[in-house]
């Protein structure tokens, strides 16, 4: 019986198996034989051992889509990223830094701007606007009214996605709006193993409908950039890829050289300058812990 890694604590692990539930199951040792650990969104195979109890084994690990070590997860289609239009504002930077490491690893993110029922539709729409040149989507919601609910559901239907964003924006608040359940099942879970809720310290799946999971990630909080050197960077920033032949100098990094056409861009508000800002910021961080 195949299902997937809803949630891992204790030795234990939480596989749901469409049509049948969700079944309590430990590790076979010949994972720890191979070095090897179920993570959170693995599909995996189980045996059974005791169908009323809904308790089983896992015994083996299906081939992984991809897998993240902090949060440790695997298999994630897409990251839904909170931040809140308002009180507090969005740090712009901080939202760029988790995008340029969600583009190394080549995981789709969808940016929400939650809250809009505080900011002018005019600020929303320039937030989307900024972002509308990337590889991100990008939406604004509201969880206290539901507004933008209906078009951020048809973004996850059919996916695992991940739930991030920094505290205060809303994020548990969004996550209650898309799946009002989550609460209840992380008690039961956490009565029968006779520990307080983990919420904030694991990663756990909630299945929102048959064949979409939403996945809240703690860990995601502390990404750090990733291993690349600075010149790499300006490939990490998908406004700046149809001015890359056009600078002056081949190989331009689009910081300090004369006539670099993404700078002229920058100049003429095509690429939006809280980008570009943040490019140069983090540029500097990746050539500065190169020294160390």
């Amino acid at each position: 019986m195949n299902g997937r890694i809803i949630k891992g604590i204790g030795g234990f692990y939480y596989v749901h198996v469409p049509e049948n539930g969700i079944y309590e199951c430990r590790a076979k040792g010949i994972f720890r034989n191979r070095n090897e650990k179920p993570l959170v969104g693995d599909m995996v195979s189980i045996d059974i051992t005791d169908y009323n109890l809904k308790t089983g084994n896992v015994i083996d690990i299906l081939p992984r889509k991809n897998s993240l070590v902090r949060p440790a997860a695997a298999n994630i289609d897409q990251v839904l990223l909170v931040f809140a239009a308002s009180s507090p504002e969005p740090n712009l930077y901080l939202l760029d830094y988790f995008l340029i490491r969600m583009e190394y690893e080549n995981i789709p993110v969808i940016i929400c701007f939650n809250k809009t029922d505080l900011v002018d539709k005019t600020v929303i729409e320039n937030y989307i606007c900024i972002y509308k040149n990337s590889n991100a989507r990008a939406i604004g919601v509201c969880a206290h009214t539901g507004e933008g609910f209906d078009d951020l559901r048809e973004m996850l239907n059919g996916r695992l996605t991940a739930l991030a964003g920094p505290s205060g924006t809303g994020k548990s608040s969004v996550m209650n709006r898309l799946y009002p359940e989550a609460k209840a099942e992380t008690g039961d879970i956490s009565r029968k193993l006779g520990r307080g809720k983990h919420t904030t310290r694991h990663s756990e799946i909630f299945c929102i409908n048959k064949d979409s999971y939403l996945m809240d990630t703690p860990g995601f909080s502390s990404l750090g950039l990733p291993d690349i050197e600075a010149g790499e960077l300006k490939y990490y920033f998908p406004e700046f890829n149809k001015y890359q032949d056009m600078c002056r100098f081949q190989g331009c990094i689009h910081k300090n050289e004369p006539d670099c056409a993404v700078k002229r861009a920058v100049e003429d508000k095509i690429i939006p300058k809280s980008r570009y800002e943040s490019y140069i910021l983090m540029f500097d961080e990746i050539n500065s812990r190169k020294k160390w």
